[in-house]
């Protein structure tokens, strides 16, 4: 295979079916497994549709994650509901820094209506409502962090001038739904901006998608399905101005109890995605068997493996700059 195929890997540490709950122990032994396979990142979520527990929050686990690897992408799944995109923000724009440009945000563009009620909204918002809140919000957290140039932050005590005012840029929005001033009081993401990854997205959603993430994940039953919805984004890219390697799709394939590494292969020479996004349960068996059966199949074929270029996840991706055209 001459082309480049990426590898995520999905895990929900939220559990809803009485199997044990992982420890960090359990988790980063996992994600060190991912690393050294070659996997491009992992992406971690907290919560479900149905009543779950979980041992951490997503973006805390990042964090604690972060310092016990050195190459692999962190990144973490955020409600737009349950969140300030201020302080969201903020938050990944730390963890970028604390990673060495290593992380990622996955905003699902689906409503969880159980989270909706622990934030005030217990209907919940319509579905276009909904729809449009997440827009303007990613747009306000996408501006944020590019509220400083990378040469703003000076430093200098000798003049006495903390930054370049002329390198600091005000985002102040004021839309339907958030008011935000900025700019962070947090420096520049070290890949320029943390990378943005894009879920749970229906037909309306693609034009968006496809103007502002750098990851989108795509779920399809079928590799015609899966081809023609990954070439529908792409024309959509194209058409919104922005170069081809500027956005990756992958494909999400569901891991079950046995594998289907037959299925797995046929997709690998027939899809024609960026490459794909494994979802597994979080649970201990199913994580041993992804790393002991299926990771080796796949390395002979290209997807994992691979040298990773640069250090950052950006780089490792073959993604421009945040926002980039």
């Amino acid at each position: 295979m001459d082309r480049t195929m990426h590898l995520a890997v999905s895990l929900n540490i939220a559990t809803t079916d009485g199997r044990d709950i992982l420890d960090f122990g359990q988790i980063s032994a996992f994600v060190r497994n991912l690393e050294a396979a070659g996997v491009d990142m992992v992406i971690i979520s907290d919560s479900a549709d149905t009543p779950s527990s979980s041992p951490f929050e997503a973006t805390t686990l990042l964090a604690a994650l972060a310092t016990v690897t050195k190459k692999i992408g962190l990144v973490a799944s955020a409600s737009t509901l349950a969140h300030q995109p201020y302080n969201l923000a903020r938050r990944f724009a730390s963890l970028d820094i604390i990673s060495h440009g290593r992380i990622g945000w996955n905003a699902t563009m689906a409503q969880n209506r159980r989270e909706a009620a622990n934030f005030s909204r217990p209907e919940g918002f319509s579905d276009e409502d909904f729809r449009r809140r997440a827009e303007e919000y990613i747009g306000i957290v996408q501006g944020l962090w590019q509220g400083w140039d990378a040469d703003a932050l000076l430093f200098d005590k000798a003049g006495g001038r903390f930054h370049n005012p002329d390198r600091m840029h005000f985002l102040d929005h004021k839309g339907e739904f958030f008011a935000v001033r900025g700019p962070l009081n947090v420096a520049r993401s070290p890949q320029d901006t943390p990378l943005l990854v894009m879920s749970g997205l229906s037909e309306t959603d693609r034009d968006f998608a496809s103007r502002v993430a750098d990851v989108i994940l795509i779920e399809e039953q079928s590799v015609d399905a899966a081809n023609a919805a990954t070439a529908d984004l792409k024309r959509r890219a194209l058409a919104a101005g922005r170069k081809s390697e500027a956005q990756k799709v992958l494909l999400t394939v569901e891991i079950e109890s046995e594998p289907p590494i037959d299925r797995l292969r046929g997709l690998l020479v027939s899809a024609g995605c960026d490459g794909f996004n494994f979802i597994l349960p979080a649970d201990v068996a199913a994580l041993q068997i992804f790393t002991d059966r299926v990771l080796p199949e796949l390395q002979p074929d290209g997807l994992a493996g691979r040298g990773r270029q640069g250090r950052t996840l950006r780089a490792h991706l073959g993604l421009g700059a945040g926002g980039a055209k």
